[in-house]
Formats: C-alpha cells, structure tokens, sequence
C-alpha cells in the first residue's frame, strides 16, 4: 500500500505541472502576443515531444525489452508502426467529428485534437512508468531514482500543457475551457500511474511496447502538425523553440536520469 501512496503522490504532481503549464493561458491578453506565444509553445512541445520520445520512451523500452527478449528493437518497431498507425488513422477520421465547420476551422480543429490525443497518449505509459518505478522502488536509492523520474516527467509536462491551452484559446475557446483541456491532459498519469503500481507483476512485459506506442504516435504529431505550424510567419521564434524545447529535455532527461 505504501507503495500505491507513494505512485500517486508522484504521478499527482507530473499531473500539478500539467496543469501549472495550462495556467499559462490566463496571462496571455493580446492576440499577436498569443500568436507568438502559440508559436513559440508549439516549436517548444515539437522540441520537447522529439527529446521525449528518444530519451523517455524508446530508450527505455528498449532498455526494458533487451531483459525479456534478444531483439529489443522488436517491441520498440512494432510499437511505433502502431503509434504512427493509430494517428494516421484519427488523422483521417478527425474532419468527420465537425462536418459543419469550414475548412480552415476544421483544419485547426484538427490540429488542436491531434496535439491534445497525442499527448495525453503519450502521458498513459509516462503515468505507468512512473507508477512501476515507485512500485519497484527499494530503499533509500530506489525511491530516489523513482522521484527523479517523476521530477523529470513533470517538468516536461509543463510546456506540455501550456502549448495544449494556447492553441485552443487561439481557436476561440474559452480561458478556463482552454486551461480545463490543457490540465486534464495530465490526468491520465496518476491514474494509470496508481493502477500500474497496483498490478505491477502484469504490466511490465507490455511496457515495452506501450512506451514505443506513445513515441510513435509523438514523433507523427511533431512531424505532421506542430513543426509546420511552429514555422508559419514570418522570424525564427518556432525554429528557436524546437531547439529549446529539445535541448531542454535532453539535460533533464540525462541529468535526472537514475
């Protein structure tokens, strides 16, 4: 049980960082500040989400799959295929969901609901590694690292959050309807972060491939939406918030590394 209190206090404050990133929303008053600021976040979370996705997900899942199988790239491939597989196809499904809206609002109706599905896909299996490293978490060192872990995902959700609310306020939504989006992102981490922690002797031949999943379908939304979108306009603010976005989960994800 120490270890179920344990996974929900960490995986409760990844989601608090989640939602501290979404708040951002309210501070955002003129319509070019959004749009640069919309910019700005978006090439941020494309840095952040592509960082992520190596150092985050694929690195451990094939860390992870190396001690089941011999062919630890297997789950890492088949769960990107799957990733990218399974956004291809809400791509596709996502402009049946407003057939009444004209095209450039559905377009980036589109591309808001791709970002938000992304990434709270993407926290599912980041909730769960969470929740199996408290679980596992042995001494002193044990739940350090585990903290660590949970430290690392929680700093990253911030931008997270806020590149999910700036979008969908330039789309019109409200403030708070905006930030309740952006916030909720996050909620599925201490959930499936208590659940894994409560089933952790099931969960950990199929980690793996969830962690691969959530890379897959990452790296399709940087690709297909957020970089593009990060470089409309004139200057360099979208380039520049890749690099900072990237950069900076890469030091956080190495240095907070167990």
């Amino acid at each position: 049980m120490d270890s179920v209190i344990f996974a929900a206090a960490a995986t409760g404050f990844t989601f608090l960082l989640t939602a501290l990133g979404a708040a951002v929303v309210f501070f955002v008053r003129k319509t070019g500040e959004t749009e640069r600021l919309k910019r700005m976040f978006l090439g941020f979370a494309a840095g952040v989400m592509t960082a992520a996705a190596v150092w985050s997900l694929l690195l451990p899942s094939i860390e992870q799959a190396a001690k089941i199988c011999r062919a630890a790239w297997i789950p890492a491939a088949v769960g990107i295929v799957a990733g990218v597989a399974f956004l291809m196809l809400f791509d596709r499904l996502a402009p049946f969901f407003h057939p009444a809206e004209p095209e450039s609002v559905r377009s980036g109706i589109k591309r808001v609901s791709l970002l938000v599905f992304a990434i709270t896909l993407h926290n599912i299996p980041e909730g769960m590694a969470v929740g199996l490293a408290c679980a596992l978490a042995e001494g002193s060192a044990g739940k350090a690292a585990a903290a660590a872990l949970a430290l690392g995902i929680g700093i990253q959700n911030f931008p997270e959050g806020a590149a999910i609310a700036l979008p969908l306020r330039e789309e019109g939504m409200g403030r708070g309807k905006a930030f309740a989006f952006g916030a909720l992102s996050g909620a599925v981490e201490p959930i499936f972060g208590v659940l894994t922690a409560l089933a952790a002797s099931h969960v950990t031949a199929v980690m793996p491939y969830l962690l691969a999943f959530a890379a897959g379908a990452m790296l399709y939304v940087v690709v297909e939406e957020l970089i593009p979108e990060a470089h409309l306009g004139k200057g360099h603010i979208g380039t520049l918030g890749v690099m900072a976005g990237f950069i900076m989960m890469m030091i956080l994800d190495v240095a907070l590394s167990p």
